[in-house]
């Protein structure tokens, strides 16, 4: 099935204008964007797609953060469409210790239009720990990063309007970027969130009346999970996707037709219950709870001095020995919040799936003939 690699086959000869204005294929691939391995190259001040496509042409495939990264870069450093945009402003500001992964570009789509990419989760490990601790701040450094980035290219180039974007955690930067930067909003076009999560209830408490909510619109695939964690108050589309379960989460697995996203009815039972299930765990826990436990679970995987999950699992019976050593030296409290919190979790996954069979099974009943009912 056709993906956004398809597309700039297809539109990658026509140049963004008022016969092919800007689409939303086109923001998927300007979100992707941010996630190539800029610091794997030397960069100027000012680069164009073309440009970079010219300088990672030659990278090691192994030095991208995805396989097909390598081949996108070429096609869009091909493409009359994109390979003329200007790319400013790059940044990268990771830092283990504060729990703190970021990075952005911006891209210059039109002469008077600029799109601000940001970057979604990345391997590390830290990442990661820095998307659960959603649950239980207020903010996380990579969202007070995106709010001050977008401030500063605003600032720096005051003629031009903005499109916002990113996938995963990228998208929940974009948001929370354009909802806290009110003097912005009236230059901002459209905010786009690609299957990113969502915010606690007191950031929406706080921001859910903002005029911009009406220029934000998230994209979730079918079986969308980590778009669906905690709490969206922006309008949103589904996707289908060629892939099942989490590696819908993978854009270059979304389906395109034409300039658009093929979209889907509806999100499928997997998505809701885990959205249910998220929800009803950060109901009936509290911030201490949730920091503990995340804390706790964390501090296991940090013993092992591995980067990322990947090289964990490479090395799986060394490091399952020190996470059984690290996790044997937590006080007997600790573990008992890690154990009621799974507990809990589980109880709340199950119980959903059990309302959905129940659900499924009435749906069932009353589709039958009154003749088939009473054959049952």
């Amino acid at each position: 099935m056709t993906n956004i690699m398809d597309y700039l086959k297809w539109r990658g000869d026509i140049i963004i204008s008022d016969v092919s204005p800007f689409n939303e294929v086109d923001s998927v691939i300007l979100a992707r964007l941010a996630y190539l391995s800029f610091h794997e190259i030397e960069m100027d001040k000012i680069e164009t797609i073309e440009s970079i496509a010219n300088k990672m042409k030659d990278l090691d495939i192994s030095l991208f953060r995805y396989k097909k990264d390598k081949d996108f870069i070429i096609n869009l450093g091909n493409s009359e469409r994109f390979k003329n945009m200007k790319i400013t402003n790059y940044t990268e500001n990771n830092e283990k210790e504060n729990e703190k992964q970021f990075s952005a570009i911006t891209i210059h789509t039109e002469k008077n239009e600029m799109y601000v990419s940001f970057i979604g989760t990345t391997a590390s490990i830290y990442g990661w720990k820095e998307d659960f601790n959603m649950a239980f701040l207020d903010s996380v450094p990579c969202q007070i990063e995106g709010m001050k980035y977008l401030a500063k290219v605003a600032q720096e180039y005051q003629n031009k309007k903005i499109r916002v974007g990113g996938h995963s955690k990228g998208g929940n930067v974009a948001i929370y970027s354009a909802l806290t930067n009110p003097s912005l909003q009236n230059r901002i076009i459209k905010v786009y969130n690609f299957d990113g999560p969502g915010f606690h209830k007191k950031f929406i408490e706080k921001y859910g009346k903002s005029p911009i909510l009406e220029k934000i619109e998230s994209y979730f695939p079918q079986d969308s999970i980590i778009g669906r964690i905690m709490n969206h108050k922006e309008k949103y589309s589904i996707v289908e996707s060629n892939e099942k379960g989490i590696r819908q989460h993978n854009l270059y697995s979304w389906k395109v037709m034409g300039s658009y996203l093929i979209n889907s009815k509806k999100l499928t039972d997997a998505s809701e219950i885990m959205n249910k299930t998220v929800t009803n765990w950060l109901e009936e826990t509290t911030s201490e709870q949730r920091k503990i436990f995340i804390d706790s679970v964390f501090e296991l995987f940090y013993a092992t001095d591995e980067n990322t999950f990947l090289e964990i699992s490479s090395h799986l019976s060394k490091n399952l020995s020190i996470i059984l050593k690290k996790y044997n030296e937590i006080t007997d409290e600790d573990k008992k919040i890690i154990s009621d919190m799974m507990k809990l979790f589980m109880k709340s996954y199950f119980s959903e799936v059990l309302v959905q069979e129940k659900q499924k099974y009435i749906t069932r009943m009353k589709q039958l003939t009154k003749k088939e009912v009473a054959k049952v």
